[in-house]
């Protein structure tokens, strides 16, 4: 298992952006990410630095490996 980085929401969502998914709306201080093709919905906080547990939980959600996640980065 890899170890996570330590980012922003802002910084998820780039990552998560060149990956193919795609804001589509925000609401407070959380993003709603889609993904054309999929049904699946990423709901990132604008948090100056994500949890651990939520950022593995987010790229879970995605289908992602960390691994996968971090090469992107």
């Amino acid at each position: 298992m890899s170890k996570l980085p330590r980012i922003s929401g802002v910084e998820a969502i780039k990552v998560f952006g060149r990956l193919g998914w795609q804001v589509a709306r925000q609401r407070g201080s959380h993003v709603t990410l889609v993904k054309p093709g999929t049904r699946l919905i990423l709901t990132v906080p604008l948090h100056p630095e994500l949890a651990p547990g939520t950022l593995r939980r987010l790229i879970r959600d995605a289908g992602l490996s960390v691994e996968q996640f971090l090469a992107a980065r």
